[in-house]
C-alpha cells in the first residue's frame, strides 16, 4: 500500500488528495483505521497514476528556462526574446532584452514586460466590457497570482462604500484575446454576482455566449504551464 498522511477532522466523508507526489488522507474523527486502508487500498491504482504525472510535471519545471532565441507566448502568439542594447520591452513583434542576461535574469524582465502589457491591455478590455455590463470597478490591478487567473475583491472604504478592486495575474496575457476577454468578463461579473450561481453564468453568458469554449482554452492554457516554471 501506498504510504500516506492521515488528518482526521469533523468532516463526513473520507477523500485523498495527491500534492507533489505526497499523498494525504483526510477522514472523520471517528472511520475506522481498516475502512480508510481499505479505501485507500481500492484507489491504489490512480493515486499511483497522479503521483506520477505530478513527479514529471516537476521534473520539466526544474529544467525549464527561457534564453535569446526562445520564443515565448502573449496574447496567443509565440515572439521571440532577443538582445537589444537600447530598448526593453515588446515591440509587437520581439520580446526585447538587454545583453549578457542569465537566464533567470531573462526570464525575470519578460515578466517585468508581462506586467507592464498587462495593465494596459487588461485595463482597457476591463473598460471596454464594463460599459455594456453596466458596472465600474474601483481598481484594476496586476497580481503574481499562480492559481488564480483573477479575482474580484470587495472591501469597506472608510465611508461605508463598497470599493470593488479587479486583480488579474500578469500570466493571462499568455492567453490568445478570447481567453483574456472571458477572465474579464468573469470577474466583471461579480461585481453583479459575488458567487457562481445560475444568475451569475447568465451574466457572463449574455456577454459572452461562448464562455464554455473559451474556458476550454483557459484550460489547456493552465495545462501547458504546469509544465513551466515562470516563478
Amino acid at each position: 500500500m501506498v504510504s500516506y498522511t492521515l488528518v482526521r477532522s469533523r468532516r463526513k466523508t473520507v477523500a485523498i488528495y495527491v500534492r507533489d507526489g505526497e499523498v494525504e488522507v483526510r477522514a472523520p474523527l471517528r472511520v475506522p483505521k481498516s475502512e480508510i486502508e481499505r479505501f485507500v487500498s481500492e484507489k491504489e491504482s490512480w493515486i499511483l497514476k497522479i503521483r506520477a504525472k505530478q513527479l514529471a510535471r516537476a521534473e520539466k519545471k526544474k529544467f525549464f528556462a527561457v534564453d535569446y532565441g526562445s520564443r515565448i507566448f502573449f496574447r496567443g502568439k509565440q515572439y521571440e526574446i532577443t538582445q537589444n542594447e537600447e530598448y526593453f520591452g515588446f515591440d509587437g513583434k520581439n520580446f526585447f532584452v538587454p545583453p549578457n542576461f542569465s537566464p533567470q535574469e531573462i526570464k525575470f524582465a519578460c515578466i517585468q514586460a508581462y506586467k507592464t502589457l498587462a495593465k494596459a491591455h487588461i485595463s482597457e478590455r476591463a473598460a471596454f466590457f464594463s460599459a455594456q455590463m453596466g458596472v465600474t470597478p474601483s481598481a484594476v490591478k496586476i497580481s503574481g497570482a499562480k492559481k488564480r487567473w483573477g479575482s474580484c475583491s470587495s472591501r469597506i472604504g472608510k465611508k461605508s462604500v463598497a470599493r470593488n478592486n479587479l486583480n488579474f495575474s500578469w500570466r493571462l496575457m499568455m492567453a490568445d484575446d478570447r481567453v483574456i476577454d472571458y477572465v474579464t468578463v468573469h470577474e466583471l461579473a461579480h461585481l453583479k454576482e459575488m458567487n457562481h450561481s445560475a444568475r451569475f453564468w447568465a451574466i457572463v453568458e449574455n456577454v459572452l455566449p461562448d464562455f464554455r469554449e473559451r474556458n476550454v482554452l483557459l484550460r489547456e492554457l493552465q495545462n501547458r504551464l504546469s509544465d513551466e516554471n515562470w516563478e
